[in-house]
């Protein structure tokens, strides 16, 4: 596109965001069976391709000394990490478009995933129409952020809180299942009711089990990654390289399950699907393993890559627990994170560990870390309800943390 900015930054930043927002069309298309949405899939894939080249060309121009070499070679493995999340959509796009076998089963556990991707389209004369985004308040009132827009058969991944909603425009949002039904009705959608999942447990069960939760750690891996990336923690991608050698073992369990639930069905092929599926988030592991490498390594890190993937349309976020805030000995669940501040938890850093997709009992103790990726807008009410308001540093021009609670 000749139009596109020619800015090493803004690039990494709108890669990572269509790379994302693949991922998203994708589950969607799975959740719903609806192929037409996979070539949305294949239609960002190639402007993904063509700014990837772009952004090796900018790397190799830029190049000047080993020294500069060495520092772009970081932004290379993050180029080519992001690349194969959205190569990872296109094969889950697949299972829907080649019938490769999606038991209801499977939507019934999706909906109950702890992040889902649901599509509605604005309705004229529903709550959503002719309003402003900021004004829906989605991420505090339903825990659910809008991922993109289509209108007129554009994607728009950078949805402005000012961006005013019109009837037919194409909503992609993500968030808690729960959610899903509040969304469709402030759009103006029917009821949508998935498969109600079965009482009795089988293989096939038993892998459909385990499909979700690869798709659950998948994102995580992939969330962590970016974590690590910019905030340049080892222990973060040590965490990641953790969940990576889980998705092996899981893909291990899952396709021996697969088998022995083919051995007793009369039609096996529609579990080539969740084959599929479990290759795909084995996948995006493998891309969060990849992007973490130069920090696991102790390798210079680019600036370019923090100062980008802050411009995200999701921005990662570091808050300590302060004594005497409102997290400080409350449960996860009593506090309500996503709905309160549109952010969503992916680790809590602990006594030097990491607690990565914590339960909703899990209790917040003093300096703990929270590690969580949501909109901008959100940061600064993640921020108070961890005792801290959000302030900008005079000399470094750098916005800090500062406590509300006087330390005792």
């Amino acid at each position: 596109m000749d139009d596109r900015p020619r800015n090493l930054r803004t690039l990494l930043s709108e890669a990572k965001d269509i790379s994302e927002l693949m991922v998203d069309i994708a589950y969607a298309a799975l959740y719903y069976g609806e192929a037409d949405m996979v070539a949305e899939i294949d239609e960002l894939g190639d402007e993904l391709t063509d700014l990837a080249h772009d952004m090796r060309t900018m790397c190799v121009v830029a190049a000047r000394s080993p020294r500069d070499a060495d520092a772009m070679a970081s932004v290379l493995d993050v180029v080519s990490a992001i690349e194969r999340i959205g190569l990872a959509a296109v094969d889950i796009g697949r299972i829907v478009s080649h019938r490769l076998g999606i038991p209801a089963a499977l939507v019934a556990d999706l909906s109950a995933a702890e992040e889902v991707s649901h599509q509605v389209r604005v309705r004229e004369g529903s709550e959503m129409a002719h309003r402003t985004v900021g004004d829906l308040e989605l991420p505090t009132e339903l825990g659910m952020g809008i991922v993109a827009l289509r209108r007129r058969g554009e994607w728009n991944t950078d949805v402005a809180d000012d961006v005013v909603l019109l009837p037919d425009d194409m909503v992609l949002a993500r968030g808690p299942g729960g959610s899903v039904s509040a969304l469709r009705r402030l759009a103006g959608e029917s009821p949508w009711i998935p498969p109600a999942a079965p009482d009795s447990e089988t293989h096939l069960d038993r892998a459909i089990d385990a499909v979700v939760e690869m798709k659950n750690i998948s994102e995580v891996a992939v969330g962590l990654a970016y974590s690590a990336v910019v905030l340049r923690d080892p222990g973060l991608a040590a965490e990641v390289t953790h969940l990576e050698d889980r998705l092996d073992e899981m893909q291990e369990r899952l396709e021996t399950w697969v088998l022995r639930a083919a051995s007793t069905s009369p039609d096996p092929s529609p579990l080539r699907g969740l084959l599929h599926l479990s290759a795909a988030a084995e996948s995006l592991g493998d891309a969060a393993q990849q992007m973490i490498w130069p920090v696991e390594q102790g390798e210079e890190l680019h600036p370019i890559l923090a100062l980008a993937f802050g411009e995200a349309d999701e921005v990662v976020a570091r808050v300590p627990v302060a004594r005497g805030s409102r997290a400080a000995g409350a449960s996860l669940g009593s506090l309500r994170l996503e709905t309160e501040t549109g952010f969503y938890l992916l680790a809590i850093r602990r006594g030097g560990r990491y607690l990565y997709r914590p339960r909703k009992d899990v209790v917040l103790h003093d300096e703990d870390q929270l590690i969580a990726t949501g909109p901008d807008e959100g940061r600064a009410l993640l921020a108070e309800l961890c005792g801290y308001g959000i302030a900008v540093d005079e000399e470094t021009g750098e916005e800090v943390l500062v406590p509300l609670v006087a330390r005792t």
